[in-house]
Order: structure tokens, then sequence, then C-alpha cells
């Protein structure tokens, strides 16, 4: 494999071509300081088999920081924790590099009171506050500021530095035309535009002659008025003569939602798709370059290389997902990759301000990421003396989930289904257009449970008598949810316009043709999601939601691109809007903010897409039984991926805790 060669980045010796990419976690404390958990996640991935390591984005001001809880390196008392976190990369053959960033314009009142500051007076697009343009003084004591912050660094034993000047902050803000309007020698010609990172480089490596530099571009904004193809060569050329060692290459620019999906890429973006982009930086300088951008598997890595578009891959989200990723793409460790979903939930916890989490791996930064609780199966069983005989009802996502936990740890289990099949939700998940990238939710866990020779019954339903014969220790109830009847009056409801339930659309989306006119009432992300796909399939599309956003759940990038495709299909998208009657083949709305209602034409067919409710049939036969059990997933709490998952295999290995087993929750405690 191309990947699995070593290389080099200035003097360092890499052992392969793969680089962690520098992503936030919120692991940190509220002052700064680096945290146990965050060396443990770090450590976790450096023993996973990454060459290098480049931490997240650490501010070099404390009046430049973008989230409560990151990691900071502007003062001394930052060193020791940052030491900490890289004595155990180290300690797993693994480089060590640290990013240092300044958002400039980015920066949110919010979020501890932080003024935007960028080259010309501007307003941020995400969040409306003004822009304040920058001193010269103030643009040097930036400069100094970096090199301050990057001997720290070295003082805490990294490898190398990168300094940030891409995905929209403060370098790329100078840098890029639509945004810098200054009339200084830091604006207006290309020459202008690059001063002030030149001059930054120039300083860090004056102060730190020895170090390895690298610096992040955007290869490209996706924006009209932004640089040119010609200006990010010319930049990366100049670079070069400044003696940077090396360039990572990512894209866009997070200054919206619009553009930020170019930066932070939805599941409809095809794989390695920043490596065209990269390809004429790359062939422009003799320096290595790293890239990054919708890499998911060792082929999409391979692929990036053999094209020639860069020498090392920059490995994000991927790695979110699975912090063994390379030992396994290199054979090291007999089990499948979780494959990153690009579902973004990651980016939107760290947007809100809560810790990074994964919906494929939702104990990131936790103790129970390791193999031997990732991947139970590849080590000894339990003790035979705990081995326990567990049912677990449902084969959905949480069932087998917790099936494949139970049975790598040495415990007998079966599961039993209802359906005529197994999955649960998942076709439902991957029905709209660009949702088959959510299938390695269900594949990874289908195929370990199955080579772990798991027993999974179909049309099965438990009654008190099968139950009291398999004699379950404790059982796991997974039996997920179903969707809610509409909340309102249908009798009133036209004979001739149909109504269906989204989850029977997505189920079977022949029940619509080409043409028809379909009123959603719902927009949350499975009323949108359908539409997509009616859209997709010919149909006309109003869509119905009683809240302010559409797709509410789903991670803002991969929101507004859903929205943008929709509205450029002509969906006509309702917020804010309730629904007071139905009357005849229409319904009678009302805006929030409107005195009088409208009546709005419903058409052929009427689509419910208003959430679930939990299904615990099976509850009052387990307790007629008299086996302990617990609830896992949708059953216990209607949500998502990432909590159905975290919730399975947390009681999984919790049975092994137990003192005794008791009987689980009553459904009225919930």
């Amino acid at each position: 494999m191309l990947l699995a060669q070593p290389g080099r980045i200035g003097r360092l010796a890499l052992k392969n071509r793969v680089v962690m990419a520098p992503m936030g976690t919120n692991f940190s404390t509220t002052d700064g300081l680096s945290t146990e958990r965050d060396r443990m996640y770090y450590a976790e991935r450096a023993k996973g088999g990454v060459a290098a390591i480049m931490t997240e984005a650490m501010v070099v001001t404390e009046h430049a920081r973008p989230h409560h809880n990151s990691l900071c390196v502007y003062h001394d008392r930052f060193i020791p924790g940052l030491a900490s976190i890289v004595d155990a990369i180290h300690s797993h053959d693994c480089q060590v590099f640290g990013q240092l960033n300044h958002r400039g314009a980015l920066l949110r009142r919010s979020v501890l009171d932080m003024e935007p500051v960028g080259p010309s007076a501007w307003n941020n697009p995400n969040t409306g506050d003004a822009v304040r343009a920058l001193a010269i003084d103030e643009i040097a004591e930036i400069q100094r500021l970096f090199a301050q912050a990057a001997r720290r660094l070295v003082h805490a034993g990294y490898d190398g530095i990168e300094i940030h000047a891409g995905n929209g902050y403060l370098f790329q803000q100078f840098f890029t035309p639509r945004i810098n309007r200054r009339t200084d020698r830091y604006g207006g010609s290309l020459d202008n535009r690059m001063r002030f990172v030149l001059e930054t480089v120039a300083r860090v490596r004056a102060a730190l002659p020895a170090t390895v530099l690298i610096v992040r571009l955007s290869c490209t904004e996706y924006v009209p008025g932004g640089y040119s193809d010609a200006d990010i060569v010319a930049l990366a050329q100049a670079l070069e003569r400044a003696g940077v060692d090396a360039l990572d290459l990512s894209g866009g620019s997070n200054e919206s939602p619009q553009l930020s999906k170019y930066c932070i890429q939805p599941p409809s973006f095809p794989r390695g798709m920043l490596a065209p982009y990269a390809r004429p930086i790359k062939q422009a300088v003799s320096i290595p370059c790293l890239v990054a951008g919708r890499i998911v598997d060792p082929q999409d890595a391979e692929t990036v290389l053999a094209s020639g578009s860069a020498d090392f891959i920059s490995l994000g989200r991927a790695l979110y997902a699975d912090a063994h990723w390379c030992l396994k793409a290199f054979g090291q460790v007999g089990a499948p990759i979780r494959a990153c979903i690009a579902c973004n939930v990651c980016f939107e916890r760290l947007t809100l301000e809560k810790d990074v989490a994964c919906v494929h791996n939702p104990m990131i930064g936790t103790e129970f990421e390791a193999l031997e609780y990732a991947e139970p199966q590849l080590f000894a069983p339990a003790e035979a003396t705990r081995r326990k005989r567990v049912l677990v009802l449902g084969a959905g996502v949480a069932g087998i989930e917790a099936a494949r936990v139970l049975a790598g740890r040495g415990h007998a289990v079966e599961v039993w289904e209802k359906a005529d099949r197994v999955g649960g939700q998942m076709p439902l998940a991957t029905a709209a257009p660009d949702k088959q990238e959510v299938e390695p939710i269900w594949s990874y866990r289908w195929q370990e449970v199955c080579s772990l020779g798991v027993t999974v019954r179909t049309n099965t339903t438990a009654s008190v008598r099968s139950v009291r014969a398999f004699a379950p220790d404790f059982a796991i109830v997974a039996t997920g949810a179903a969707p809610r009847p509409a909340p309102f009056d249908l009798s009133a409801l036209d004979t001739r316009v149909r109504v269906l339930h989204a989850w029977g659309y997505l189920g079977s989306p022949c029940n619509i043709g080409r043409g028809e006119k379909i009123t959603i009432v719902g927009g949350g992300m499975v009323g949108m999601e359908a539409a997509d796909l009616l859209l997709a399939r010919g149909a006309r599309v109003t869509v119905v939601e009683a809240l302010a956003v559409l797709a509410q759940g789903m991670a803002r990038n991969n929101r507004m691109e859903l929205i943008e495709r929709v509205q450029a299909k002509g969906a006509v998208l309702l917020t804010e809007t309730n629904i007071v009657a139905v009357r005849g083949g229409a319904l009678e709305v009302r805006r929030r903010d409107a005195n009088e209602s409208r009546t709005l034409e419903i058409g052929d067919a009427l689509l419910i897409a208003i959430g679930p409710r939990p299904v615990r049939d099976c509850i009052p036969v387990l307790e007629a039984a008299a086996i302990p059990y617990e609830l896992a997933g949708d059953c216990y709490r209607p949500g998502d991926f990432l909590s159905a998952i975290r919730d399975a295999r947390m009681v999984a290995l919790a049975l092994e805790h137990r003192a005794s087993l008791g009987k689980g929750p009553a459904p009225g405690d919930l």
C-alpha cells in the first residue's frame, strides 16, 4: 500500500502516510488546560497506528478563544499539560504537531465575549457580529504571539508546528480579496495580501530554525470573489521559499454553513473531493503536501496518493469514528473499520459548545474506546463464572450492538426479532438520496454479530412461555419506536387524498408516482429526507413545519445542504406554521405571526412525519416471566444513532458489573 510506506516531513521520518488532522474535542477545562481525557483520546489514536498527530487548534491569545473548552497555549502554564499529551503520543512511536490558530472575524461574542477582528470592517455571517479591522500594531502583536506560542509547543516536546492559514480564519481573511479591503501594505495586491502570513512564518522560523513548520491552506474558497487558483499556487510557492516544510491542504471556509460544508463535507460530497484542487498546488512545490476531504476508507486514501495530489493523507473524522483505523487498514487488527458516515454530529456538537461525539463511536475520548471494549471479540472471553445467558429483543442497530458487545465478551446471546427481517429502521435511514453512506452503521455491527455466531431469530414474538423456556439471566429490550399518528382530526379529509406515514413511504417509495403533489406534515429530519426522495422521484412537495428550523437534529452543514437542494428542486417550505383543521382536500394553516389562517391544498397525498413513539410491548411479558431487563435505544427514549449505540454498548458492558440482577425500569418511570 502507498499508505503504509514511510515518508518524511522536513527532518522528521514518519512511519506511514497517515497524519491525524487537527480536530476539536472540547475535552479541556474551561480555563484551557488539558485533561486526562485529552491525553487518553490522543494516545488511543497514536496507539491506533497513525504516523503523526496534529493536535487540535490552539489559540495564541486569551482574546481569541473559539470555545469554552478549547485547548490554549498563550501562557507557560499550559506547557505541563500539553507535555503530558505529547509524552502519551510519543510512547506509541508517533510524531506530534501542534496547530496554532486565530479565528479573527469568526470569533463569537457569545463565547467568552470574544471580539471578532479581521483585515477590514465586516460582519460575521454566522452570528451577525460586527468585525473590527486590525491596526498595524495589532497585526505585529499577533505575529509575536504566534512565535511565542510556537516556542511553548517546542518546550512541551512537540515535533513540529502548524500555522492555520485556511478554512476562513484570520490569515485566510487577509488573503482573500472578498474580505480584505485594506489599502495599506496588508491589502490590495497579492503580495500585500500574502504579507501577514509570510511575516508570521518568518517570525516563527527565526525563533525556531530547526523546528518542522507546516502551514494549512484552503485550496479554494468555493465562492465568487475569493482568491484565484493562481493566487493560492503563488502563496504555496512563497511559503516554500520562506522555509515551510510542508503544506496541509483543506478547502472552503467556516464562516457560514453554506461554505463550511466544503471544509466539513456532508455525505453527498464525493470521496477524496479535494484531490483535484490540491494537485496543481502539489505540482507547483517540491515540499510534501497533505490533503484532507472525505477520505473514509483506505481505498480512498490510496486513490488520492496514487493521483499525485498529495504525499500524506490528513485523516480527520474517520479517526473520530475509529481510533484504530490505521491498524485495521494495514491488517494488524482483524476487525472491520468503523467508516465515518459524514453525519457531522461531531462538528455540530462542537459548535453547540458540547464535547465531541461520534454516532459510530459514542465512547470517543473515554477508556471504553480502547480495543478491548471497542472490539471485544479480539480478546479472551470473559471468565466462565461471569458468563451470562442474555436475550436481546429487537434486531435493529441498538439490539445488534448490544449483542455484538456481549458475545464478544464471552456471553451467550440470542436475538429475537418480531419482524421478518433484521435492521430495524436502517432501510429508512438509507432511503433518501446520498444516505447510503449511513449503511456502515449497520454493516459493521451485523458483520461482527454474524462472525461471532450469534443466533438471530426473525418472525419471533416473545411470550411468557418462550422466554421462560430460553431461561435468560438478563434481557435487553431494544424494540425501537413506531411513527406517531397524526395529531389532528382526519375525519373530514377527502377520501381521495391518501394518508401515508413518512416511514411507510421511505420503506416503499413506489407508493407515490412522478408528478403527484404531496404535502408533508413535519419538517424534521425524516420529513425533509422524505421530501428529498420525493423530489428526486419527480413529485411536487410542500412541507409544513411548526418550528422555525427545518431538519432539526441534523448537523447544520448537512441541514443547510439538504434545504438548499430541496429548494432548488422547487419544494415549498413553510416554517412556524400550525395546522388548524383538515377540510376536504385542504389544510387550514396559520403562521405563528399571522392573525388569520389560510387554506393550503394538500394534493394527492398527505405524508405524516411528526416523530416516533417508543415501542415497549414486550415489557409485561418479561415481568410476568420474572426476567430482569434494561431498555436500550429508541424504546427507552426515541433519539438518534448516537444515543441508541451508546446506550446499547454501555448497558451490555454494565451487565458484568451488576452486583445482582434486578428488575429494569418500568415504562412509567421513564
